[in-house]
């Protein structure tokens, strides 16, 4: 960081002395000229016509002069834009499917967390020891303090990170011996601020599928709650959104992301604080779109709003990169000195206060 800053100075610096130096390097050139014209026309050598129209013509190279150096200094930028650019291609992720890696056919029965743990940082540790079955089908949200770890166990199912010990299991095979593009396909996310891009709306659902038909275009809409708010633009489908949906609400980009989920069809869906940043009543219609998406899939939900996981099939609660309690919410709202009851009463006598 020290490094970029000081070359951005240099540069900015350069490019600053770039006017003054043109504007003296001028005026020397132009005092030289009358100097040596007015010489010239008292010797009788010019005339005093030929010397104007010199001079006529020497002024009008200063600006194209000028606009060079400008022009060189942009150069700059782009040479240096373009570098940071090739770094980026050239960059080798670390995470890549085994040499010997089998194709993942689907999802049959379970997900198995042994004995995971995980670091960001060396001797930092962020999981420790967690341990977790989560059976086909099964809605588990994840709750617990800030920083506790909810959002790194997901992220470990696609195989952003790999754990540092122990394995995650998908029927009984690990996932670093899982073909990895074979592996995220079975695999939808929705984020709190999730990604769009500046094409069509279609466009945007269809990433999820290239393939899909009209007809699984027109299925996933609806099951998104979107055809209500698409059949009042002029185009339909075909609006063009800007970049990151940039013309959208809130609620709409994240219904865009849960139709771009659905069209994919991935048995094992992870939901990332995905009503977090919505009003009351966008909130309500992503949780209905969010319904559909969840149905017969395996989904891991992440929330800080408790009241919209009291129907998961378990909560798990993460502290500290630990599990220490999981279980249904009747379950754990009737343990005495309990997390989650702690959690919950916190949250709930705040709405109330704030009521």
């Amino acid at each position: 960081m020290d490094e970029q800053f000081g070359l951005a100075m240099s540069l900015t610096k350069r490019v600053g002395w770039l006017s003054p130096v043109m504007y003296t390097i001028a005026a020397c050139g132009i005092a030289t000229v009358m100097a040596y014209g007015n010489h010239l026309i008292m010797a009788k050598e010019l005339t005093s016509g030929s010397f104007a129209a010199f001079v006529a013509s020497l002024l009008l190279l200063y600006k194209p002069t000028k606009t060079l150096g400008q022009t060189l200094a942009g150069i700059q930028y782009s040479f240096a834009a373009m570098s940071r650019t090739f770094e980026l291609f050239d960059l080798v992720p670390e995470i890549k499917s085994d040499p010997n890696a089998v194709k993942m056919q689907g999802f049959k029965e379970k997900i198995e967390f042994k004995n995971v743990c995980f670091e960001y940082v060396e001797d930092l540790p962020v999981l420790k020891n967690v341990s977790l079955t989560i059976p086909k089908n099964e809605t588990l949200a994840l709750v617990g303090n800030s920083g506790g770890g909810k959002s790194t166990v997901v992220n470990l199912i696609p195989r952003f990170y790999d754990v540092k010990s122990g394995s995650i299991e998908i029927d009984g095979i690990d996932i670093r011996k899982l073909e990895l593009r074979s592996l995220r396909d079975n695999i939808s996310f929705v984020f709190q601020d999730n990604f769009l891009f500046s094409g069509t709306i279609r466009d945007n659902i269809l990433m999820g599928n290239p393939n899909a038909n009209e007809s699984e275009l027109e299925k996933v809409v609806t099951m998104a709650h979107l055809d209500e708010f698409i059949d009042t633009l002029e185009l339909g489908l075909d609006t063009v959104i800007g970049e990151r949906g940039s013309s959208l609400s809130g609620g709409q980009r994240q219904r865009v992301a849960i139709a771009r989920a659905m069209i994919k069809n991935a048995p094992i869906v992870i939901l990332d604080e995905a009503t977090s940043a919505l009003d009351n009543k966008s909130e309500a219609i992503v949780q209905m779109a969010l319904d559909n998406l969840m149905q017969n899939k395996t989904v891991f939900v992440i929330a800080h709003r408790l009241s919209t996981i009291q129907n998961a099939d378990r909560i798990a609660v993460i502290n500290e990169g630990e599990l220490v309690e999981l279980g249904t919410h009747n379950e754990l709202i009737k343990i005495e000195n309990g997390k989650y009851k702690h959690l919950y009463e916190m949250q709930f006598s705040k709405a109330e206060v704030t009521a």
